[in-house]
């Protein structure tokens, strides 16, 4: 069973830096395709993300993303599961359900998360940090 890993931080205006075992910037070459894909899959959630959470007009300072890809060991080898763990860190006091329910629907309307569910059971799970 191939697993994939990669790390991905945002400031919160959806800039970042993706983490990857081959490589680390965003962008750079040499990624291995299942590191792009996750990489993908953590800035359209991020972008989508922050988009409901300006809208309900909540304040996060950042969020990271630790995201786990298992693929499959039948041909086609996509993947099978897909763990996404993101960590939000300066969330206003007592607006932590509100954000938890903001993540949920970026799962919903992420068309990165939806594409490979497609293939894959997701587990998105959000911590505070």
């Amino acid at each position: 069973m191939s697993v994939t890993h990669i790390k991905i931080d945002f400031d919160g205006a959806n800039q970042g830096e993706l983490k990857a075992s081959s490589q680390t910037a965003l962008g750079a070459s040499g990624f291995a395709p299942y590191e792009l894909i996750l990489g993908g899959l953590g800035a359209c959630l991020n972008h989508t993300f922050q988009s409901v959470v300006d809208k309900q007009r909540l304040s996060i300072s950042s969020v990271s993303y630790d995201i786990t890809g298992t693929k499959r060991e039948e041909i086609p080898t996509t993947l099978k599961e897909v763990v996404i763990k993101a960590v939000v860190t300066g969330a206003e006091p007592g607006k932590e359900e509100k954000i938890l329910k903001a993540f949920d629907k970026a799962c919903e309307y992420c068309s990165m998360y939806t594409t490979l569910s497609k293939v894959a059971e997701m587990k998105p799970e959000m911590t505070f940090k």
